[in-house]
């Protein structure tokens, strides 16, 4: 789940924090051969209580972004479209990404009329063949009808947003459709393409299924169908982000604990979604082929606690300096070589840093995948 890339399209701002992502709920009426589920049958589903997210509201005006997205589909929480108008009367934006189970033409006209900026649909194939193989008890067909309503209806009511886009998670079943997804996407009417790599893994069949390489030597076959997407999507002017499929060290992951963080269902105050899924600790996490037992982090609970006491506890500050120590090192080596490769540099390939924190050293984020 590479949420980060959710809100790259909008203009940054002068706010404190680019993004908080808020789960809103950890049920979910799919059941994804790549969801964490499948390895960890110890799942805590719950609903947050609108009445505690409204305790969140004063906070937004200092965030960017709030991404309505946790471990469940936020379709099926009740309070979506409140939560929504809370976001956007605090001036933050607001958005989430969805399997679109559970969407109607009445259900879509009150999420845009609600004003949010942006919505991603989860895509596991170009046909329905495949993505239903991998995300059971999604129908690829009426997932496409939602799509278009979306388009109609902004198109009727002269609105240019929601502004959609599309999440693929990488597969080795699936990544042979990432070309056709391309015009998959322009007949949709979407401009936009967020390609993933599973994060996560706590199975077998998970571990099998990952298309980016732990230090092994890449697969040019996948390497190949990337750059065939690339051409097409240049083309048809989609615009196609990707990850690298091959294991690199960054000084700060994707997620980027210096300016997100994630807060629970319960409302616990995590670095990230990856380090507080709604299981009991310690959780499964297999690393690169090898299992973990990952210890959930939380620095405090924002329902009974003012936030910046959390932010500010010595514990949070001290996770955080880890990545600011990295990113230092790396900021210094840049100011003494200029004329160092600086593609080769942001991927760190030989750059000694020190060690992230604990809980994040077996994270496939810290790969740069």
């Amino acid at each position: 789940m590479n949420w980060i890339d959710f809100f790259n399209f909008l203009r940054p701002r002068k706010k404190t924090f680019s993004a908080w992502q808020i789960e809103l709920t950890t049920r979910c009426p799919l059941k994804c051969k790549m969801c964490i589920r499948e390895g960890i049958k110890d799942w805590h589903n719950s609903d947050m209580n609108i009445n505690d997210f409204k305790k969140l509201a004063p906070y937004f005006k200092n965030v960017e972004v709030i991404i309505l997205e946790g471990w469940g589909e936020s379709l099926l929480h009740k309070n979506l479209i409140e939560a929504i108008k809370l976001i956007k009367t605090e001036g933050s934006q607001a958005g989430f990404v969805t399997s679109g189970k559970g969407l109607t033409k009445k259900y879509i006209s009150e999420i845009i009329d609600g004003g949010v900026d942006f919505v991603g649909f989860s895509f596991a194939g170009s046909s329905a063949t495949t993505h239903e193989s991998v995300r059971v008890n999604s129908n690829f067909g009426v997932l496409f009808d939602n799509i278009k309503t979306f388009n109609e209806i902004k198109a009727d009511k002269k609105l240019n947003k929601p502004k959609l886009h599309i999440v693929y998670l990488m597969l080795k079943e699936n990544i042979f459709e990432v070309p056709s997804l391309i015009n998959f996407a322009k007949d949709m009417g979407i401009d936009e393409i967020i390609l993933t790599n599973p994060i996560h893994i706590t199975n077998e069949w998970q571990e099998r299924q990952r298309v980016f390489r732990c230090g092994e030597k890449l697969h040019d076959d996948f390497q190949e169908i990337l750059n065939e997407a690339e051409i097409k999507a240049k083309e048809l002017k989609i615009n196609l982000r990707r990850p690298s499929l091959s294991s690199v060290k960054v000084a700060v992951c994707e997620e980027n604990p210096l300016k997100n963080l994630y807060i629970s269902v319960d409302g616990e105050v995590s670095p990230c979604v990856y380090l507080y899924p709604p299981v009991s600790s310690p959780f499964k996490r297999i690393f690169c082929g090898n299992e973990h037992q990952i210890e959930k982090v939380s620095f405090g609970n924002i329902f009974r606690e003012p936030f910046y006491e959390i932010w500010n506890k010595k514990e949070y500050i001290d996770f955080r300096k880890s990545f600011i120590l990295r990113k230092k090192g790396l900021d210094v080596l840049t100011f003494s070589n200029l004329f160092l490769n600086i593609e080769r540099l942001k991927r760190l390939e030989t750059v000694p840093l020190s060690d992230p924190p604990e809980q994040c050293r077996t994270c496939h984020k810290m790969l740069g995948v």
